[in-house]
């Protein structure tokens, strides 16, 4: 290996080194930091993102790449290559962004994400909209840092740092058919004379015994315990803060045990992605890093649905879910509690929404955030722009701004651009468990076994291994042999909610 190359690792392992500083404090502030530690916390990140910042766009870092770009039997080796694809897209990328203003960016998201804590608890969106104010008017002059794509908008620019190559115009074209498709779908299940009993979802079971259940499933699905643990915080999240830490969070409530479940198992499934990307031997270097949010979301969604909402999952999991939480689920068989999982219920709140009216509550948040953006929706115009949009695309009223406007983070901490990712993870998350079907035999037979092995194993040979040695549509097409699309999401819901709701005529649900 050159010289320039070996360098060139090492100024980027240093940055990670920072960055990975920047994630424990960010974790911290989600779970234990004392309220009051907020400010100085805010000037703790601001500075650590600066000298990273600053290290990421050393001009040394650019005389090295020219030097690696143009040595030949670097370019030879297609892991070298991609790598160094990345690490120079990522460079350019953060050369335009001046160090100074990442440090503010980052000082105001974490002290907004702290007025907005207090917001959401105490319904007070006046509180929060002065920040939501000022982080979108810092998105706008970042998108105008980095510069819209020919032909595009400056959304674009934001949307590309979570989701690299997409835009807002193509987020159009896929999202179309699908919301097209969901409103009948949704339709027909919610008018079903058929509707799964909910009762399951209505017992009380204590907190410690549903944290011991979650531990149980997510240890079983395969996460290193060793390399990562379980806390609780007001919104569930996952980091991979180094090689070897890998952190989840999640919320209970001492009703409806599947929610905090599923919740843990979505986690979960970021954490696997992870913890099976090779880190430690790339650390700091883009073959160790994620694929962009939608393949991560991906991940996410694949656990808690195509494997936590299967029958055949909860075949499995219902002797352990009796003799960890008690005899009360004695009265319910595990079709009972698939039924209850998956039911179809318009709801407010979108980490606790089923998976057909799940991408509504995204695709809304994208259109919002895009508006905002563009100057088309003022911020303090932004709760009744949402609960408009809440009682037309689901039917329901909004009975406060904690339940609406206010009950996601992104905004908060600046993320404008990452909502659509969501529903991105969901349409990959349904082309490759259709792919992974195929390739593997005998999954369900597997599930019901409790032997998530094949999947797994799946999943980090065709997707963790490779960092982003891929961009995400070759990698989809690669794996699934098509494009990304609609098709496989819709035919996954109509294979699962078709027998539930009776709508193909049978006589009992599965």
């Amino acid at each position: 290996m050159s010289a320039a190359y070996t360098e060139l690792l090492h100024q980027l392992r240093e940055v990670a080194t920072l960055m990975s500083a920047a994630s424990l404090l960010g974790w911290d502030q989600e779970t234990m930091m004392p309220t009051r530690a907020g400010g100085t916390r805010a000037e703790q990140l601001s500075l650590i993102s600066r000298l990273a910042h600053e290290r990421g766009t050393d001009p040394r870092i650019e005389d090295l790449l020219v030097k690696c770009e143009a040595d030949g039997q670097l370019l030879a080796e297609p892991r070298v290559a991609a790598s160094l694809r990345e690490i120079r897209r990522d460079y350019d990328r953060a050369r335009k962004l001046p160090a100074k203003f990442v440090g503010e960016m980052q000082e105001t998201s974490s002290r907004a994400l702290e007025a907005w804590k207090a917001a959401r608890r105490d319904d007070d969106f006046a509180a929060f909209e002065p920040w939501l104010a000022r982080l979108l008017k810092l998105s706008q002059r970042k998108a105008e840092y980095l510069g819209a794509p020919e032909g595009g908008e400056l959304y674009d620019a934001l949307l590309d740092e979570y989701e690299p190559g997409m835009t807002g115009k193509e987020l159009e074209r896929i999202f179309k058919p699908l919301r097209e498709a969901l409103a009948p779908l949704i339709a027909e299940t919610t008018e079903s004379p058929h509707q799964p009993d909910l009762a399951v979802r209505r017992l009380i079971f204590p907190l410690d015994k549903q944290q011991e259940l979650n531990a149980l499933v997510v240890n079983r699905i395969g996460f290193d315990f060793d390399s990562g643990r379980i806390d609780v915080s007001v919104h569930p999240f996952s980091t991979g803060i180094a090689p070897g830490d890998t952190r989840i969070t999640t919320r209970y409530s001492d009703a409806d045990f599947p929610e905090a479940l599923g919740s843990t198992m979505h986690e979960a499934g970021h954490a696997l992605y992870e913890q099976g990307l090779p880190r430690a031997k790339y650390w700091g270097q883009p073959l160790g890093e994620s694929l962009g949010l939608g393949i991560h979301e991906s991940q996410s969604r694949l656990w808690e649905n195509h494997v936590g909402r299967s029958r055949p999952f909860w075949d499995w999991l219902m002797p352990h879910a009796r003799r960890v939480l008690g005899a009360e689920l004695d009265a319910y068989s595990p079709a009972d509690v698939y039924a209850a999982v998956n039911i179809v219920r318009p709801g407010l709140i979108r980490v606790e929404s089923d998976e057909a009216t799940y991408s509504l509550h995204v695709m809304l948040r994208f259109d919002l955030e895009r508006s905002m953006l563009r100057g088309d929706l003022s911020p303090s115009d932004l709760p009744g722009a949402w609960n408009e949009r809440i009682r037309a695309d689901l039917g329901i009223d909004v009975p406060s701004d904690a339940q609406g406007c206010l009950q996601d983070i992104h905004w908060s901490m600046g993320a404008i651009g990452y909502f659509p990712t969501y529903t991105l993870g969901s349409l990959y998350a349904a082309q490759f468990w259709q792919a992974l079907c195929r390739d593997v035999g005998g999954v369900e037979d597997s599930l019901r076994n409790g032997d998530f092995r094949p999947v797994l194993t799946w999943l980090r040979e065709k997707i963790h291994e490779h960092g982003r040695r891929y961009p995400a549509a070759e990698l989809c097409a690669a794996l699934t042999g098509a494009p990304l699309s609609h098709e496989p999401l819709l035919r996954h819901l109509r294979d699962k909610l078709d027998p539930i709701y009776r709508l193909d005529g049978q006589t009992t649900a599965p």
